[in-house]
């Protein structure tokens, strides 16, 4: 028998289905004849070391529910006329519209070529071959599943080329909290995998640089970020997460500062100006390792340290600022309030904060400026700021200038954190009414930022003992804001705070003075 005849004998002994090693195609078709053709003519077929494991579905409701169920699907061997004349077109239509599936290929088969016109077809629907089954030997349908399966493989790749760079830019918006550097590791290793054809069983990076926890022994190596079956093993030791083989694989690239290559697998050292070296560690890999991926992985490894520890710089640098203006504001609200203030302060901040759906760069920009507002204490006599008896006129006119003071300070900067800060200082001491200073800003004249910060400084310096008062009960203190809203205070940001007023007690219970 020539390649261009099929036999009609029905396969019993198909392979079981596994994600890894196999391509999976659909056959589609009201004839339970064609599935044994095709399973029969496709049985030895292999490509990049994966043969096929078959599905079958007998009509379009069926085949709908077999696509739905499985969304990796590589190739749907469809017939048009079924249950209806258009049905295998409606199915067509389906993947593409319905499930906004664009990577499974599509092969229409018809017996009657007639009733579905191949170019009205090809036009009006998206699909990527169309085949009368009487010149669908056996010689071209190994052709065709060839074409079909390496344009799936290619478009994969593609697509795990494109989410890589997905996770980079998302990364990239923030690259100073920690969370941000794991997405944008996970990223770049994402990116190492699908230039190897997309090694999704295992792919993650080891560190001991900046781990979110101290490292417990000298030269000890962590998981930093980790997908596929190590995704969320961040802070593991790479001793008890890998087997024997594995570990020792790793030890070898780490000693001897190169790529090392194993079946499926392959540890790269990432060598470091400042640290010692990470490893990056993929398993999985769907083909073997050539020369050309060999030099894509050297290149790789060359750069991905050297980003990184430019991340890592920076976000020691942002760290660095933001723990200089913390321990400022701290010296100056020490003069005058308890120890714990500025940390009771920073944590209301936020929390009020996102109560009032502030967008989080404000946030992270009002927290970073909100231990400055105080600065102008500074030019204020010791004596003044905590002195028990009643204030003169004078005196208080005198304490009222520490606005001006701290605005003074940062009114030039062209930095918006500082412009911030500078804000703050200036109008903390503002009122609903426009009775407060130094400026008689009233209502929404007065920014956000500087109507929260009035509430939680009164609250606290209520709710905790000063110089010239004792700690008030928290009766007390919401009476006290209640009568001040509209007056003293935005309206609606008391009935938000006082609301929550219990998240804001538990934040001067943790901190208390």
């Amino acid at each position: 028998m020539n390649d261009d005849e099929f036999l009609f004998v029905a396969d019993d002994d198909e392979p079981e289905s596994n994600e890894i090693g196999y391509w999976k195609v659909l056959i589609v078709d009201d004839e339970p004849e064609v599935h044994a053709i095709t399973k029969l003519a496709l049985n030895d077929f292999t490509l990049n070391g994966r043969a096929l494991t078959f599905m079958s579905a007998f009509d379009g409701e069926e085949a709908k529910r077999v696509l739905r169920e499985h969304s990796d699907i590589a190739v749907v061997l469809l017939d048009v006329v079924m249950e209806s004349d258009d049905a295998g077109l409606k199915v067509a239509d389906y993947i593409r519209n319905d499930l906004e599936n664009h990577f499974t290929r599509i092969i229409l088969r018809t017996g009657q070529p007639g009733q579905a016109p191949e170019k009205d077809v090809i036009i009006n629907y998206d699909i990527n071959d169309y085949k009368s089954k009487t010149e669908l030997t056996a010689q071209k349908l190994f052709t065709v599943i060839i074409a079909a399966l390496r344009s799936y493989r290619d478009i994969i790749v593609i697509e795990e080329a494109r989410a890589g760079l997905e996770k980079i830019i998302d990364a990239s918006a923030d690259l100073f909290s920690s969370r941000s550097l794991e997405g944008f590791m996970r990223g770049l290793i994402q990116q190492l995998a699908s230039i190897l054809g997309g090694a999704k069983n295992a792919a993650y990076i080891t560190s001991a640089v900046a781990l979110p926890k101290p490292v417990s022994q000298a030269g000890e190596m962590y998981i930093f970020a980790g997908n596929g079956e190590y995704a969320g093993k961040e802070g593991y030791r790479l001793k008890d997460s890998l087997n024997e083989f594995e570990y020792r694989l790793c030890q070898d690239a780490l000693r001897e500062q190169q790529v090392v290559y194993a079946e499926e697998l392959l540890v790269a050292y990432c060598r470091s100006e400042k640290n010692h070296g990470s490893l990056l560690f993929l398993t999985g890999l769907p083909r073997p390792v050539n020369d050309i991926d060999k030099r894509l992985v050297q290149k790789f490894t060359e750069n991905v340290q050297l980003a990184f520890d430019n991340l890592l710089d920076s976000a020691e640098m942002n760290e660095t600022h933001h723990e200089i203006v913390q321990r400022l504001g701290d010296a100056m609200d020490s003069r005058e309030t308890d120890e714990y203030h500025a940390q009771r302060l920073n944590h209301m901040s936020e929390l009020f904060a996102r109560l009032a759906g502030m967008p989080e760069a404000e946030i992270q920009q009002y927290l970073t400026a909100l231990p400055l507002h105080n600065v102008g204490n500074s030019f204020v006599p010791y004596s003044l700021l905590n002195k028990d008896a009643p204030l003169t006129d004078e005196e208080f006119h005198q304490i009222q200038k520490h606005a001006e003071f701290g605005y003074r300070i940062f009114k030039d900067s062209k930095r918006p954190v500082i412009r911030l800060a500078a804000q703050l200082a200036r109008h903390h001491h503002e009122r609903w009414d426009g009775k407060g200073y130094p400026d008689g800003l009233a209502g929404n004249d007065i920014s956000l930022q500087s109507r929260m910060l009035a509430i939680l400084d009164a609250y606290d310096a209520l709710r905790n003992k000063r110089s010239y008062k004792p700690a008030w009960s928290l009766e007390e203190t919401v009476e006290t804001l209640k009568n001040a809203a509209g007056k003293q205070f935005d309206p609606a940001l008391i009935d938000l705070f006082l609301k929550h007023v219990d998240r804001f007690e538990g934040i001067q219970n943790q901190y208390a003075g």
